[in-house]
């Protein structure tokens, strides 16, 4: 992976629907806050999720597995965090409890106000649709629809009209505004990305989640989208949580949480690939 083409400073500040989202270097409001033992502190009031005291333990007896292990955290509102560590570090399963694909053994979890342990399962479905919005490593296109049709599916699917100004500003932040009537297969793997990138802002969800989102992409392209995704998070005010395990990746981030047996093992603010690098080899990353 490239470093970046365009330097994105911690000083940069752009204005957004949550106010000034540029990095930071001193805490604020939108400043992680974690605790793996207890007493913990209180996560962020301006969370746009979160958890407390989250554990998930698959099987039980001598055979059961803790993935994690008492976690509190808070992803702050227009911010753009990673989430690294070792093969078994419980970092896709935090990412998974935390936008509602899988639920927590103890322990509570939120999407802004919301508690998910309370929501049934047809309520906790309706969130997902319009709360959250998901990137995946494979890019998880209808081949049969356009890209245009594809970036709406989710407002489609929940019976809800576009904002059309506010979609018109996601297409161009990606750089598809020559590409939307050509379906996946006319499309470069890069390209695909963006599709599912925009797509998961269209509905202008409170958090999104993306999964090794560089994947199956080669450096340039993976470049350009770890790109998008900055620039989402400077100019449209998203927040984005992207687990990685690429230095390189984590490195366009905010802040980076290291995770490793279940719980959350260091943070790191204004990563470089460097610094990034040398925090996963102090324990064993």
């Amino acid at each position: 992976m490239t470093a970046r083409t365009q330097d994105v400073t911690h000083n940069d500040a752009a204005r957004s629907m949550v106010g000034e989202v540029g990095r930071q270097t001193a805490p604020g409001p939108g400043t992680i806050s974690t605790g793996v033992r207890t007493p913990h502190p209180p996560p962020p009031a301006a969370a746009a999720a979160r958890t407390e005291s989250a554990s998930k333990v698959y099987g039980s007896g001598q055979n059961s597995v803790r993935a994690l292990d008492d976690v509190t955290v808070g992803f702050g509102a227009g911010r753009f965090t990673a989430i690294m560590g070792p093969s078994g570090s419980g970092k896709s399963t935090l990412m998974h409890c935390v936008a509602g694909l899988d639920s927590v053994s103890s322990g509570r979890v939120f999407i802004g106000d919301v508690d998910l342990g309370k929501l049934s399962d047809r309520q906790l479905t309706i969130l997902r649709r319009t709360q959250v919005g998901f990137v995946f490593q494979a890019f998880n296109l209808i081949p049969t629809l356009s890209a245009e049709e594809n970036i709406k599916l989710p407002m489609t699917l929940a019976g809800k009209k576009a904002d059309r100004a506010w979609v018109d500003s996601v297409i161009a932040t990606v750089g598809l505004a020559n590409r939307l009537s050509h379906r996946p297969s006319e499309l470069s793997g890069g390209q695909q990305q963006r599709v599912a990138v925009a797509r998961a802002l269209a509905s202008r969800p409170k958090v999104i989640f993306a999964d090794e989102p560089t994947g199956n992409l080669d450096s340039r392209s993976g470049s350009e989208i770890l790109t998008f995704m900055r620039r989402a998070v400077d100019e449209l005010g998203q927040t984005i949580v992207m687990v990685t395990h690429d230095p390189t990746a984590a490195s366009y981030a905010d802040t980076v949480l290291f995770l490793a047996d279940g719980a959350i093992v260091d943070q790191l603010a204004q990563p470089t690939p460097q610094r990034v690098l040398d925090k996963m080899k102090s324990f064993g990353g």
